[in-house]
């Protein structure tokens, strides 16, 4: 039997929405968790407070979600901005969907 894994690529804020991350899993609620307990304590996330899941897609193919996230990086913060508010206008944490 092979074990199913859902990847996901995913958006996280700090509580301003000024600075943004966009990272990709194959494990959503731990990295979320990880972000929000700031377990990578130089990573980028931790040295800038981003602690909101704001957007999220997930997938079952690996690489086409690599490949999403690396599209969504070449993104403009602006188009990034208009991602994000496609699916949480108002820029909630939306990790409880998620946790």
């Amino acid at each position: 039997m092979t074990e199913f894994k859902l990847h996901a690529v995913y958006i996280m804020a700090n509580i301003y929405n000024t600075t943004i991350y966009v990272g990709m899993t194959s494990d959503l609620p731990r990295r979320v968790m990880e972000h929000k307990k700031k377990l990578v304590k130089k990573g980028f996330t931790a040295r800038y407070h981003l602690t909101k899941l704001v957007y999220y897609e997930t997938g079952e193919d690996r690489e086409g979600v690599l490949e999403r996230e690396k599209q969504i990086k070449k993104y403009s913060r602006e188009k990034k901005n208009r991602l994000i508010t496609s699916m949480n206008p108002k820029w909630k944490d939306v990790s409880d969907q998620v946790l």
